[in-house]
């Protein structure tokens, strides 16, 4: 069996999809060594991403979201015979002379249209005759399966549910010492709340200042808040509100951050609240129950599959309920130790292992038919 799968999105992003990308092809190299893969890259990108001597690496031209994508694209795949073609960013090339499966791994675009740029609505207003042209269709969560079928109309029967994991780099680090250093070296002089996302409105950031600012207002703990992630679009407002609420010495953006420095913010962390209003899978929460950090969550989409018990609940719209959660957990050691507890134990459910091998298993029954 031949596989390709496009990773040019890795060179221009990341976040999310391309880290999804990363952390399944270490899996597929390390539990397959009989079958070849060819991995799509930027003719940009110089790095090679797995070392395994059946994975090659093909330097395309096309760039992705490019608005000649699906005139280019076919053609420079048209050189390679390949059984199946992965592609992980959604919109697959809708001609092609292979197998196609797709990962979608949220439709907030079709949910929250309003808090799209114009040229991400017309790369993803695509998905319609990406599900109907693909062969098969990974959804990252039962509830993104549910809107797949519900919003497109897809067949149940061409769905199949892997599950993300946490990278085996997040765990909790024991040394009061090193998480003190790294406090430290980040800047970060009080304890903190953490926020870890790209910047961009479905993550409800403005909601989250709200509540943050209610939370010092009426309990008054000595804590600043931390958001680490890209800027992304439509942020204006954050900033905005930053400066309106008097946050500016109890705000802190972090910015992009490696995974080593974001390890240490997960472990350093009072706890994360993470108050999207919707997600299709939600990774900063299940990496950070990884750390043994207790986590706060909306109560929306695919995030209270993702976390079970082991966290709290709150409506996104609800700036009240959020501090009320936020000062639980800061102010209420034992709750503080069962949430830890409870999402360490939660996040073993989980592993990249096991969703290369259920990849494997769907790139192989395509190849067969």
């Amino acid at each position: 069996m031949h596989v390709g799968i496009d990773a040019r999105l890795i060179y221009y992003r990341q976040a999310g999809i391309s880290q999804y990308t990363l952390r399944l092809m270490e899996q597929l190299a390390d539990i397959n060594g009989e079958d070849q893969f060819t991995i799509f890259q930027s003719r940009k990108d110089d790095s090679h991403l797995t070392g395994r001597p059946n994975f090659y690496r093909r330097s395309l031209w096309t760039p992705p979201h490019h608005r000649l994508e699906q005139l280019l694209l076919p053609l420079e795949l048209s050189a390679v015979d390949i059984d199946v073609l992965h592609s992980p960013d959604f919109i697959p090339p809708f001609r092609r002379h292979c197998k196609s499966v797709i990962t979608v791994h949220d439709l907030n675009f079709l949910l929250f249209p309003e808090f799209l740029t114009p040229e991400s609505a017309s790369y993803y207003g695509q998905i319609d005759q990406a599900v109907r042209s693909c062969d098969h269709i990974i959804a990252v969560s039962e509830c993104t399966k549910k809107d797949i079928v519900r919003l497109t109309g897809a067949p149940d029967s061409k769905i199949s549910v892997v599950y993300e994991a946490a990278h085996p780099l997040y765990r909790p680090m024991r040394d009061p010492a090193e998480r003190h250093e790294a406090r430290n070296r980040l800047g970060l002089q009080r304890d903190f709340v953490l926020f870890v996302s790209t910047i961009e409105p479905r993550k409800n950031v403005p909601g989250l200042l709200r509540a943050f600012r209610r939370l010092l207002t009426d309990y008054r703990p000595d804590v600043d808040l931390v958001l680490a992630g890209e800027k992304g679009w439509l942020i204006d407002e954050v900033f905005r509100l930053v400066q309106e609420l008097d946050l500016e010495q109890r705000v802190h953006f972090q910015g992009r951050v490696t995974p080593q420095d974001l390890l240490l913010l997960y472990n350093s962390a009072q706890l994360l609240i993470h108050p999207a209003f919707y997600e299709g899978f939600g990774l900063p929460p299940l990496e950070a129950m990884a750390c043994g950090t207790p986590v706060i969550v909306s109560n929306t989409s695919a995030l209270p599959e993702i976390v079970g018990n082991a966290a709290l609940l709150v409506d996104p719209d609800d700036t009240d309920a959020m501090a009320v959660a936020m000062w639980r957990v800061l102010s209420d050691p034992d709750l503080h130790q069962e949430l830890s507890e409870k999402g360490l134990n939660r996040s073993l459910d989980f592993s990249w292992r096991k969703a290369a091998q259920q990849t494997l298993a769907i790139y192989r029954q395509l190849a067969a038919s």
